[in-house]
Parts: C-alpha cells; structure tokens; sequence
C-alpha cells in the first residue's frame, strides 16, 4: 500500500467520526473540494513561476497557505468559522473575471461544507498537506488513486446516471481515434472519464508547448450536476488540464434551433443517462417529431446535430433505444440519413453491474453521409464467466477481438451486417440478433415476448381469415 493510499484512508476514517458527513456521496464531495483547493494552491505555485503577471482571484486572508499549510494553525471552532462564514461566500460569489475564478466559482457554487468538527477538519487539512500535486510521482500515484474514489459513489445509478466502466471509455476512445486539434466534447460528462481518455491519448502527439495548449482548448466537458461537476473539474486538474473546460450546464435546455455551425465538434464521446426523464418543458426545445422526456432520446438528437461534417461519435445507448418505436424511431430515422452508423456493439449483461442489469450498446458514427449498411459485433463474455460484477468488471483486453476486426471487417461467429433497406423494412428497429448463434435456454426480455405474441397472433389471425375464406368458398 503506497503512502498516498494510505493518506486517503486516514482521511476517510477521519471523516467518519464526524456528525456532519453523513454518507459516501457527502463525504467524497467533501474530500474532493478540500483536495481541489489544494490542487490549486499547488497549481498557483506553478502559475507564478509560468505565468507573467499572474494574479490569484482568492483573497489573500483565504488561500490555502495561509489558513491550511501551517500544521498547527488554525483549528477548532475558529477554522471551522473561516471556512462557513468567509471561504465558502466568497468562492462562492468571486466577482474577478478570469478563468480562474470563472471555475473556482463553478466548483463550489453548489457544493458544500459538511464537517462540523473543527478539530477533525484539521487532521484532514494535514493529511492532505502531505500530497505535493506539483510532484509528478505524488500526482500520478494519486490519480491512479482517484479512479478508485470515483468508483465508490455509491449514489450513482439512482437518476439513470450509469459510471462508464473503464475498459469501455477506452475502446471507444481507441476506435474514434481522436487526433491532436480535434474538438472533443461530453456533453453529460459526468466525473469525466471520457475526457481523461481523451486527454491521455492525444497526449502521445503532443511534443511542444504549443501543442499543450492546443489540446488543452479542444477538451470540452459539460455536467449539470453540482457532485459530478466538482468530481470532473479537479480530475481534469489531476491530469495537468490548468484551466479545465468543464461548464455547469444542462444543454438539453437550450433551444435546437439556436445551435449554429460554430457550435459544432469534431469528436463526441458520451454515455448519456438513460432511463431517466427530463423536467417538463425540456422536450419544447426540440422539434416537434423529436419531442420527448426521454434524456438518451434528445442527446442522440443533438448528436446529430452538433458533429460537423466528417465528425465521429461513440456513444452508450440502451437495447431500448434501438428497438423503440414513435419519437425514437424518427430519430434513428435521422441518424441514418444524416450519419454513417457504420457499427453497433452489442454489450452482454452485467457491464454496468452494480448499477445496472440494463442490456447496453456502443454506437460509432461518422456524420455527413447517409448509412448504407451497419456492421454488428456481439461481444462475448471471457472463458468461462457467465456475467460481470464488482471484482470481476470488464477489462480492456477483451476488445483485442474487436480491434482486431475492425479495419478488416469479415463476417464470423460475432460478427454480421445488416443493409439500410433491410433496416428501413424493419421500420428501424435495430435491435438485430446474432444470426450466427443458437441460443439455448434464453431468457427473453418483456418486449421480446410481446413482439413475439404480437407475430404469432397476428401469424395466427391471417390463417383463421384464409380458413373463414376456404369455408364459405365450399
């Protein structure tokens, strides 16, 4: 167990005897906004020395050094009165227009503090005091580190907000493939892990400073909500991101008619919630024929509509998506006729475990040229697993099949393709089995089975009609 590790268990035993953290959720908020401003105060150190003229946007009575660094500063009632009544409103309504203060103030406009216990707060402050984020070896262990906090939220799932298992993030960051200038946008960006994907492959291409700060503009994530927000910012910080492009915003909630050609991206990675509903009114920015409250349904729309020309997208979607019917049907009409859906990748169950048994798929496309044919790829469970769960999660190697396929596409025991015409019969159901396998014993989902009743009854009532025919006929 390395010394960081070790650190953020003190600091979570620590913040168990405290009244005021009740719960996972409170206590990894409260971990993370302390760390954030000690990542930055890290990052400032950094800024002077870098930056000409820089000036911090925190007063100087309430940076970190002054109030934190010092082991046996402030404490008691009289730390816990700082940070109530002076650091949070003031963070909180910091009027300096900078960057700096632009994020500083989107990270804890909606967070809070929850330590009641002065005392206890100051045993933290010092165990987080003993991480140096300007330490390339510190912060690399400590990013490793927070991947496994991210994980342990355990409220995640309860609003159809599913955590994108790592393996996946990967794969579909490696087959979109994208490349150093390209815009890269989540727009439910979540703790980011789509974008720290991002960021670290097209890190391998950048050589000069210039091209940091090229890629560091061509990052952009968006979160509607306070925890994931906070969670995203300072991820993005721990991977060297200074001024993290990470708005608090819902974008549904913006007209669909007032995104212009400016808005446009060339990369969209993203697993939108799924199963949840928008607040009434959100599907009126949408026209007519894609009006809806189901979250994924308007984020697909919006794909459409934001990818440039020749931009690509990865995105998670529901088995439900592909077979549904009505406004989801007119979309995918659209993704079809404005997209190249060239692949589907059909998820077993069990990938998004504990949060969720829904059955998943990752869509890739690429926008400007209708779909002609879409390619099928069942991926399967490893050798001898029957599902996944929490100590045995889905892993990056089991995609080596995948990417081994993918640029010499064949048909195979995993593998099919399916043509638009036959699609446009189906009515644009895309929820199409593998051919090349015998199910045995499957357990057939609701809408399966009353797809099936409503065949066979309607199977059943054309033989009863030629029969009726036949009789009055003799």
């Amino acid at each position: 167990m390395t010394q960081i590790t070790t650190n953020i268990k003190s600091i979570r035993d620590i913040m168990r005897k405290d009244a005021g953290v009740d719960g996972d959720a409170q206590r990894i908020s409260q971990m993370v906004w302390m760390l954030f401003l000690k990542i930055f105060a890290d990052k400032e150190e950094e800024w002077e020395l870098t930056v000409e003229g820089y000036q911090s946007p925190i007063p100087d009575r309430l940076k970190w050094d002054s109030w934190a660094s010092d082991d046996e500063g402030l404490t008691g009632d009289a730390l816990m009165e700082l940070i109530n009544n002076d650091l949070f409103p003031t963070l909180k309504e910091l009027n300096i227009q900078s960057p700096q203060a632009n994020i500083i103030r989107s990270v804890f406009e909606d967070t809070y503090n929850y330590m009641k216990n002065g005392t206890l707060f100051r045993q933290v402050i010092n165990i987080i005091n003993k991480i140096d984020f300007n330490n390339s070896k510190d912060r690399h262990v400590f990013n490793d580190l927070y991947e496994t906090i991210l994980k342990e939220l355990q409220s995640a799932g309860s609003s159809g907000e599913y955590y994108t298992p790592r393996a996946v993030t990967q794969f579909m960051v490696d087959m979109v493939n994208p490349q150093l200038g390209e815009t890269i946008l989540d727009m439910a960006s979540g703790t980011g892990g789509f974008l720290t994907c991002s960021i670290e492959h097209v890190r391998k291409q950048v050589n000069t400073p210039q091209e940091r700060d090229v890629l560091q503009k061509s990052i952009r994530g968006i979160e509607k909500k306070p925890l994931p927000h906070l969670l995203c910012t300072t991820n993005l910080m721990l991977h060297g991101f200074d001024l993290p492009a990470v708005r608090r915003d819902n974008m549904l909630t913006m007209p669909y008619s007032d995104w212009s050609k400016k808005d446009r991206v060339d990369i969209i990675l993203m697993n939108p919630p799924f199963g949840g509903t928008e607040e009434d009114g959100t599907e009126n920015n949408f026209p007519q024929k894609f009006r809806t409250k189901e979250t994924a349904d308007l984020f697909l729309a919006l794909i459409i509509k934001l990818l440039k020309d020749g931009g690509r997208c990865a995105v998670v979607l529901p088995d439900g998506t592909l077979f549904g019917e009505g406004v989801k049907t007119r979309i995918k009409e659209e993704l079809l006729t404005k997209c190249n859906l060239h692949t589907i990748v059909r998820l077993p169950n069990g990938v998004f475990n504990p949060y969720t048994g829904i059955k998943t798929n990752l869509l890739f496309l690429e926008k400007g040229t209708p779909t002609k044919e879409i390619w099928y790829y069942e991926h399967p469970y490893p050798e001898g697993q029957k599902s996944y769960n929490k100590s045995k999660p889905i892993k990056i190697k089991e995609f080596d099949k995948e990417k081994a396929w993918w640029n010499k596409r064949k048909e195979n025991e995993l593998a099919w393709k399916v043509s638009i015409d036959e699609i446009a019969k189906r009515g644009y159901n895309l929820d199409i089995k593998n051919p090349n396998i015998i199910e045995e014993n499957k357990v057939y989902s609701s809408q399966e089975v009353i797809k099936s009743l409503e065949v066979s009854l309607s199977e059943s009532l054309n033989l009863l009609n030629e029969i009726k025919t036949h009789v009055a006929n003799e």
